[in-house]
C-alpha cells in the first residue's frame, strides 16, 4: 500500500497542536453567546431591571449580583483563551502580535469588571434612590477596566480588518472595520448619553454586535486551522 493510499484510508485530520489551537478558539464561539445569553436573561427576569434605562454590569449588585460576577470572570478568561488561540491561527503577518494581545487584554478587563462591581444606580437594585448615585472606588475602577476593555477590542476590529484587506478578503476587512465603527459609536453613546434610554439601548446593540463578530471570528479561524499531516 502506498502512502497516498494510506493517507486516503486513513486521513489525518487534526494533528495535536492544531487541537489545541481550535479548542482555543472554541471559546472564543461561546464567550459571547454565554455572556449575552446570561446578561439578557437576568435583565429580563430581574425585579425592577429595566433594559432601556439600566446598563448590565448593575446586575453585579443585589442578592443575585453573584451570577453575573461569574459571568463576568467566565467569559473573561475565556476570552483570554480565545487570544492565545488567535496567536496560534494567525501565526505570523498583519495583526498576528497586536491582535492576540488586545483581546487577550480585553479579556482581562472583564474579569476586573467582576471583581470590581459598578455601584447601585438609577434605582437598581430595587430600594436605590433614583439618579446616578455617588461613584465609589470600585465604581471607578470598573469604569476604567470597561474602558480598556472596550477600546482594545475597538481596535482589534481595525487590526484583523486591516489584516483582511491585505489579503483580499473585502467582506471580512468590510465586516470587521464597520464592526468597530458601529461600536466606537455604542461606546461614545453610552459615555455620552447621561443616562438616556437611546443611548443604554444603543450600547446593548453595540454590545451585541461586537461579541457576534468575535464568534464570527473565532469560527472562521477555527474552520480554516490548517492540520498537519504526517
Amino acid at each position: 500500500m502506498t502512502q497516498q493510499t494510506m493517507r486516503a484510508a486513513h486521513p489525518v485530520t487534526c494533528d495535536p497542536r492544531t487541537g489545541v489551537t481550535r479548542s482555543l478558539l472554541g471559546y472564543g464561539i461561546i464567550a459571547g453567546p454565554l455572556y449575552v445569553g446570561v446578561s439578557l436573561t437576568q435583565a429580563l427576569t430581574r425585579e425592577g431591571f429595566d433594559l432601556s434605562r439600566h446598563a448590565w454590569s448593575l446586575l453585579a449588585n443585589g442578592g443575585l449580583g453573584w451570577i453575573q460576577i461569574t459571568d463576568f470572570v467566565v467569559t473573561g478568561l475565556m476570552v483570554i483563551a480565545c487570544a492565545v488561540g488567535l496567536g496560534r491561527a494567525l501565526a505570523g503577518g498583519r495583526g498576528a502580535t497586536w491582535a492576540p494581545r488586545l483581546v487577550g487584554t480585553y479579556g482581562v478587563s472583564l474579569i476586573g469588571a467582576g471583581i470590581f462591581r459598578a455601584d447601585p444606580a438609577m434605582g437598581f437594585p430595587v430600594g436605590t434612590p433614583e439618579g446616578p448615585g455617588e461613584v465609589s472606588l470600585s465604581g471607578m475602577l470598573h469604569f476604567a477596566c470597561g474602558a480598556v476593555g472596550f477600546l482594545c477590542v475597538i481596535v482589534t476590529c481595525f487590526v484583523i480588518g486591516r489584516r483582511f484587506a491585505a489579503a483580499g478578503r473585502t467582506g471580512w476587512a468590510l465586516y470587521s472595520r464597520l464592526t468597530g465603527g458601529l461600536f466606537l459609536a455604542a461606546f461614545a453613546a453610552i459615555a455620552t448619553g447621561a443616562g438616556a434610554p437611546w443611548a443604554n439601548l444603543v450600547f446593548v446593540s453595540g454590545v451585541v454586535i461586537i461579541w457576534a463578530w468575535l464568534s464570527a471570528l473565532s469560527l472562521h479561524l477555527y474552520r480554516h486551522a490548517a492540520p498537519r499531516h504526517a
